[in-house]
């Protein structure tokens, strides 16, 4: 069966390079899966949830934002930013949270509100995926492997 070549890059390195089953994203219009044979696409992204499926296991990254490329059976995503779960510090993604909560309740006048409201949707994210891994979620994913980086 055919299979997903996937590449994973941010500004500062390639993320994840590796072959796996499927991709679900979070694009800008809705979640979507990508199969193998899936045709051609090029999509924004929000931040959200990467989920790959690989031989029945899960593993997933917090995805920031930026672009997704699927031709011939190959996924690249352009991340903004990208962490997978086993770099994800979950007491604190829940502190950053807090604080953005605790910004928006005070609303000094001072305050941005978008930005303020985007720092709590890249922290819940990132706290999303880091309780997976903690057992708080799905159980049982081994997470992406990085990729060998090359200087």
């Amino acid at each position: 069966m055919a299979r997903l070549q996937v590449d994973i890059v941010t500004a500062e390195g390639r993320i994840f390079n590796g072959e796996t089953d499927t991709v679900t994203a979070p694009g800008s219009d809705g979640q979507l899966t990508i199969l193998p044979s899936h045709a051609p696409l090029i999509t924004s992204l929000a931040e959200g949830d990467l989920k790959f499926l690989d031989n029945g296991q899960e593993s997933h990254i917090a995805c920031l934002g930026g672009f997704m490329e699927v031709n011939s059976n190959r996924v690249t995503i352009l991340a903004n930013a990208a962490e997978s779960e086993g770099e994800i510090d979950s007491a604190r993604a829940e502190e950053a949270v807090q604080r953005a909560q605790r910004r928006l309740a005070e609303r000094t006048e001072d305050i941005d509100v978008e930005r303020a409201l985007a720092s709590l949707r890249r922290a819940r994210v990132r706290l999303g995926v880091a309780r997976r891994r903690s057992g708080q979620g799905l159980a049982g994913r081994v997470p992406p492997q990085p990729a060998a980086t090359t200087a």
